[in-house]
């Protein structure tokens, strides 16, 4: 697990919004909606120093979704791992439910 080291940067921060909201539409958010969720998770990862560890991201639509960054080799990947509606919980821990490598990212390890 990793942290993405600069997320202030206009680059990183547009590249990590995108796929965010990429991913967010690929389980069947709104695109508005996803793109509003991706804002302000960023919003929040700049604000505040959360360190190297996984995040949720309450939608709309009643489902909460698991993620985190990750760090290959000298990529920073952001992964999808877990989403949760009502009483039905998905977690995929093994081989993720969904990725999206963070070009323009830089990552630190935990």
């Amino acid at each position: 697990m990793a942290t993405v080291t600069n997320l202030v940067d206009e680059s990183c921060r547009a590249t990590f919004i995108h796929r965010l909201s990429t991913m967010l539409v690929h389980q069947g958010e709104p695109s508005a909606t996803s793109d509003a969720l991706a804002h302000k998770t960023v919003f929040t990862l700049t604000t505040y120093d959360l360190g190297p560890r996984p995040f949720a991201i309450a939608a709309p639509s009643g489902t909460d979704y698991r993620f985190f960054v990750d760090r290959k080799g000298t990529d920073c990947v952001l992964i999808l791992y877990g989403r949760q509606k009502g009483f039905v919980s998905y977690t995929n821990n093994l081989t993720y439910i969904a990725t999206e490598p963070l070009p323009g990212c830089a990552c630190a390890d935990s």
